[in-house]
C-alpha cells in the first residue's frame, strides 16, 4: 500500500512529522540553506538533494533541477515503508513537484490529471516547478500528461509561504 505524502514548507517540518508520523523525509534546498532534521527521522532515511527553484539550467551559483535528481527521489520513495515529508524552503514549488513525482513512482497507474487536481484542491498556492515537472514525466514515462496536467491546474496563489497538505493514495 501506497502511504501519505506531506508536503510542507521548512519551518513546519517538525511539526508536520510529528503530527502525520513520517519516518522518511525529502529535502529539496538551495545550497547554503541549511536546515535541522527531525529527530523521530533517522538519518537513513533522509535524502536531501540541493537544487535552486529555477526552471532552467542554471548559471553562476544556481543549480537546476536535474535527471539525476530524479532518479534520486525515485529510487528514494520506492524505498519508503509509512508516511513521507517532502519539503523545500516554501513548500509552494520544488516539494509539490516532487510529491507529484513521487506520488507518480509509487502508484504508476495513477491518473496524472487526478492527481494534480487533487493537488490544487489540497493546496490552492502550489505552483509545481515546471522543470521538475517536465523531468519527472520524463523519467516515469507519463508521455507529456504529467506536463499537461500541471499546466492544467495552472499557477498556484500567490502567497508567502505554503500551507502544508497531504496527498493520500489512491485518490
Amino acid at each position: 500500500m501506497t502511504a501519505r505524502i506531506v508536503v510542507s514548507p521548512l519551518a513546519r517540518i517538525g511539526e508536520m512529522a510529528a503530527r502525520h508520523d513520517c519516518r522518511h523525509m525529502l529535502s529539496l534546498m538551495a545550497n547554503g540553506h541549511d536546515f535541522a532534521r527531525p529527530g523521530m527521522i533517522e538519518p537513513r532515511r533522509h535524502l536531501t538533494l540541493r537544487m535552486n527553484d529555477i526552471a532552467f539550467a542554471g548559471t553562476g551559483n544556481l543549480v537546476a533541477p536535474e535527471a539525476s535528481h530524479i532518479e534520486q527521489i525515485i529510487r528514494f520513495v520506492r524505498r519508503c515503508d509509512g508516511p513521507l515529508l517532502i519539503h523545500c524552503w516554501m513548500g509552494v514549488s520544488r516539494s509539490p513537484a516532487a510529491a507529484l513525482i513521487a506520488m507518480l513512482a509509487l502508484e504508476p497507474d495513477r491518473d496524472e490529471f487526478a492527481l494534480a487536481q487533487n493537488l490544487r484542491a489540497q493546496s490552492p498556492c502550489a505552483t509545481p516547478n515546471a522543470r521538475l515537472v517536465a523531468l519527472g514525466d520524463e523519467a516515469l514515462g507519463c508521455k507529456g500528461r504529467l506536463i499537461a496536467a500541471v499546466k492544467a491546474i495552472g499557477r498556484g496563489k500567490d502567497c508567502q509561504i505554503n500551507i502544508p497538505f497531504v496527498l493520500e493514495p489512491g485518490c
